[in-house]
C-alpha cells in the first residue's frame, strides 16, 4: 500500500481507541503528528510510549474551544478529525453534550482547518447515519431516518463537510465507520464497545449479556482496515473520490450469537474453562438497527482500498492483544 510519507498531520482525539493506533502508524513514515485530546475518553496510556517521540507533539485541548483548533490546526497538511462522543445510548442518556462536541466541536474544526488552509480534513462519519434504511447492503447514497442523538451529529457532521467545501473550498472526506474493533479500543464503562467488553466479562469468567435474541448483526472492522482508509483517503488526489463519504468495513456480517462464539473459541486457547460460559440473553437496546452489512464498492472503485482483515483474522490478533494487555 501507499504511504504518507513526512507530512504534518494532526489528530483529533489522539489519545482514544482509533487516533492512538492512527498517530502510532503514522509516525512510522517521518510524519510529524500532533495529537489533540481532553481525556474524556481517551487515555494516556494509549499515547504513553509515543510522548518521547521527536515528530509527537501532545496538544492537551478540547474541540469545543476554537482557540484549542486553531491552535492545533495551525500549519498541518492534513488532519484526522476523530474526535467525538461515541455512543448511542451515551447519546441517548444525554444528547446535549454529545450535540455539543460531535456538532459544535465539528465545526470549529472545520473553520481551523478553513483558516490553516489545510489540503484535506478526513473525519470520522458512522454507519449510524443509515438510520431506518432496511436495504443491505448499505450504500453510501441510501440513508434512513436517524434513530438516535447520536446518529444525527454524524449525519450533520456530512452536511456542514459538503457546504464547507462549495461554500469555501475545503476538501473533505468522511468514513462511515462500521463497529470497528482492535487494540486498545477501551473495555471499561457503561459505553464501552461490545467485542472488548464481552472480552473481558470471559477472561473474568462472568457471562456475557446480549442484548435481544442474538440474532442482529453487525460489519465488524479490524482496527488495520480503517487505518487503510485514512490513509488513502488522506493520499488521493482524485477530484471525484474527495468531497463525499465512504463505507469503512470488511463488507460482512457476523450475528452476536456468532461473535461469541468465535471469542470463547479463540480466549479458550489461553483458557479453557472459557469455552464453557454461559451466554445470557437481555432485552433489545433502545436505537439500535437489526442488521447493518457494508457495501465497499465505491471505496475500493475510488480509493483503491482493499481491507486486509476480516473480523475473524482481526479477532484473533485482538483477542491475543487483549490477553497480553488488559488480564
Amino acid at each position: 500500500m501507499q504511504q504518507i510519507e513526512n507530512k504534518k498531520i494532526l489528530v483529533t482525539g489522539g489519545a482514544g481507541f482509533i487516533g492512538s493506533n492512527l498517530c502510532e502508524y503514522l509516525l512510522q513514515f517521518n510524519n510529524k503528528v500532533v495529537c489533540l485530546d481532553n481525556f474524556a475518553t481517551g487515555r494516556t496510556s494509549n499515547i504513553q510510549h509515543l510522548l518521547n517521540h521527536p515528530n509527537f507533539t501532545l496538544m492537551v485541548g478540547d474541540i469545543r474551544n476554537l482557540s484549542d483548533c486553531h491552535k492545533a490546526a495551525k500549519g498541518m497538511d492534513y488532519i484526522l478529525h476523530q474526535a467525538a462522543l461515541g455512543s448511542v445510548p451515551r447519546s441517548i442518556n444525554d444528547p446535549i453534550t454529545s450535540n455539543e462536541v460531535n456538532i459544535s466541536g465539528f465545526l470549529n474544526m472545520l473553520v481551523a482547518a478553513r483558516d490553516a488552509n489545510v489540503k484535506k480534513m478526513v473525519y470520522a462519519a458512522s454507519s449510524s447515519t443509515y438510520g431506518d434504511s432496511e436495504s443491505l447492503p448499505k450504500v453510501e447514497n441510501v440513508i434512513g431516518k436517524p434513530l438516535s442523538p447520536y446518529a444525527i451529529t454524524k449525519y450533520v457532521n456530512e452536511l456542514y463537510a459538503d457546504i464547507f467545501q462549495r461554500t469555501y473550498g475545503l476538501n473533505t472526506i468522511g468514513l462511515r465507520y462500521f463497529n470497528v474493533f482492535g487494540r486498545k479500543q477501551d473495555p471499561d464503562g457503561a459505553y464501552a464497545a461490545v467485542i472488548p467488553k464481552f472480552v473481558m466479562q470471559l477472561m473474568k469468567h462472568e457471562s456475557p449479556v446480549i442484548n435481544g435474541d442474538g440474532n442482529y448483526s453487525r460489519d465488524f472492522t479490524y482496527i488495520d482496515n480503517v487505518i487503510q482508509m485514512n490513509v488513502l483517503a488522506m493520499l488521493t488526489e482524485n477530484s471525484e473520490a474527495m468531497n463525499t463519504v465512504y463505507n469503512t468495513a470488511f463488507g460482512d456480517r457476523t450475528t452476536l450469537n456468532d461473535l461469541m462464539a468465535s471469542l470463547k473459541k479463540y480466549l479458550s486457547e489461553f483458557d479453557a474453562t472459557i469455552a464453557t460460559i454461559a451466554t445470557v440473553y437481555g432485552p433489545n437496546r433502545i436505537g439500535d438497527i437489526p442488521h447493518s452489512l457494508a457495501s465497499i464498492d465505491k471505496a475500493k472503485r475510488l480509493l483503491g482500498y482493499n481491507p486486509q482483515y476480516s473480523m475473524q483474522e482481526g479477532l484473533k490478533e485482538a483477542v491475543a492483544w487483549y490477553w497480553e494487555n488488559l488480564r
